[in-house]
């Protein structure tokens, strides 16, 4: 039985990614409301599938009488997460422990995205207010992989992964907290970059946290589709602290120091299968084939330290979310709806609530001790994830918090690192697993520096090329 689903089809949208989208209709090849029409036909046909669509607005994307026509998107049809808001329409943070108002207005990150020109066809699924790396409440939603329905397409952005991945459309947007832009991007064999901190407009919120740990971003299917969301972006709104970006449309010449970290022993959280680690390997072959210099080191902080202290914040996080939701959401939250993951989480962070500055401030020390690595080295190289692609069930939210607690934690051990530091990382879909599954590799740049990763990013697409869910 075939359980892989594609949307690829002879339409107006073909192959095409989103600048070849926006390239086709301003050259009047096709236009925007045969884009939408062929995006809408395409989510309707793969999302009985993979479910991954929390709330349609079709109608008012086929008026699209409010888009920019002088963004570099114009008229590409999208769909947008459902822990932004968007004017109008409901945010309901992938939970039906409350029921969400009619947001007043747009989150400042949707703002600049439709700034962009693009088209959106509605919101996409989530788990639980984004704290597991997969989306499978069977009372809301269960989003599976378009490579292979059996198995997750990890998370927290799950649905936009699922949709760009497919085919439905060619970009979505994605927020990352812990790797949620980029657990999903190597899943599902999409590039997922999660920029420099405040690089982009972040979350709504955000810069409330003592670590500000969620970045906004998208999912794509091709480099120049993330290096062009980036420059239009930064047309909208340019941090003046950071490095200016620009438009970012080749590799460079310079040859990079990377450092190729590994975690291999026995016993340590995180430990890296055999198959990730393989990956790896060949990465490494490659960029040094490419003239590159890669030198494997093993990795420099703890990790089962790590997780503890990360488990503690995201934990402090649940606790606001679930007790003081007038706060965080608006509504109260009815705690007796709520999944076990995220009153276990919250339950942790009760029992060790005065760990909380000792787990902050050993966070940032560690996160400092990787940032040191930059002084030695350009791109530091890690594993997405730990193993393959798990199936379904495996993370499902019905699970006892410890079982589940330890699958994502021993899953998703490499990608929070940078959401302490606030340095930019992408994930490369760089292989498949023996079960015909995508597997990325990430790479890490210093503070500021997203112009290194998309340049090698370019040069790896060039030299390699991705994997195709059409072949």
């Amino acid at each position: 039985m075939n359980k892989k689903v594609t949307a690829f089809t002879n339409d107006a949208l073909g192959n095409l990614d989103a600048t070849g989208v926006a390239e086709a209709i301003a050259k009047k090849e096709i236009s925007v409301e045969e884009a939408t029409e062929a995006a809408i036909q395409r989510a309707e046909k793969v999302n009985p599938h993979v479910d991954a669509i929390k709330l349609k607005t079709y109608d008012d994307a086929r008026q699209n009488d409010n888009l920019n026509t002088e963004g570099a998107f114009y008229g590409v049809p999208t769909f947008i997460k459902d822990n932004d808001n968007i004017k109008g329409y409901p945010t309901q943070m992938g939970t039906g422990a409350f029921k969400s108002k009619t947001a007043k207005s747009n989150g400042k990150f949707v703002t600049q995205f439709l700034s962009s020109g693009v088209n959106y066809l509605g919101k996409t699924t989530l788990p639980e207010f984004g704290l597991l790396c997969s989306t499978e409440n069977p009372k809301l939603n269960v989003t599976r992989n378009p490579w292979n329905t059996d198995y997750t397409t990890g998370g927290s952005s799950s649905g936009s992964a699922a949709l760009v991945a497919s085919g439905a459309v060619p970009i979505a947007t994605a927020n990352d907290g812990a790797g949620s832009i980029r657990i999903p991007a190597a899943i599902c064999g999409l590039i997922g970059l999660k920029p420099t901190r405040n690089r982009v407009y972040g979350m709504d919120g955000a810069e409330l946290m003592p670590i500000q740990i969620v970045h906004q971003g998208v999912l794509t299917r091709s480099v120049r589709d993330t290096a062009l969301f980036l420059s239009e972006s930064e047309k909208f709104n340019h941090n003046s602290r950071l490095p200016k970006l620009g438009h970012v449309t080749s590799p460079n010449k310079k040859r990079l120091k990377i450092a190729f970290i590994e975690n291999r022993p026995e016993g340590k959280m995180g430990r890296q299968g055999d198959e990730t680690y393989q990956l790896q390997l060949e990465t490494a072959k490659l960029l040094e084939g490419m003239g590159h210099t890669v030198e494997q080191i093993p990795l420099p902080i703890d990790a089962d330290s790590m997780i503890g202290d990360f488990l503690n914040y995201y934990g402090f996080l649940a606790y606001m979310t679930s007790h003081w939701g007038r706060l965080v959401v608006q509504k109260k939250v009815d705690k007796s709806l709520l999944e076990p993951f995220t009153l276990g989480l919250a339950k942790r962070f009760k029992a060790n609530a005065f760990n909380l500055p000792k787990s902050i401030k050993a966070l940032r020390k560690m996160g400092n001790v990787c940032s040191a690595l930059f002084n030695q080295y350009d791109i530091i190289m890690t594993p997405v994830l730990a193993h393959r692609t798990p199936k379904i069930g495996h993370f499902s939210p019905e699970l006892k918090f410890d079982e589940v607690s330890k699958n994502a934690v021993e899953f998703a051990t490499y990608t929070g690192l940078q959401n302490i530091t606030g340095e930019p990382a992408i994930s490369l879909p760089m292989g498949l697993d023996s079960n015909g599954m995508p597997l990325g590799v990430q790479f890490a740049a210093p503070y500021g520096e997203d112009k290194r990763l998309l340049e090698l990013a370019y040069e790896l697409e060039e030299a390699k090329g991705w994997p195709s869910i059409v072949n």
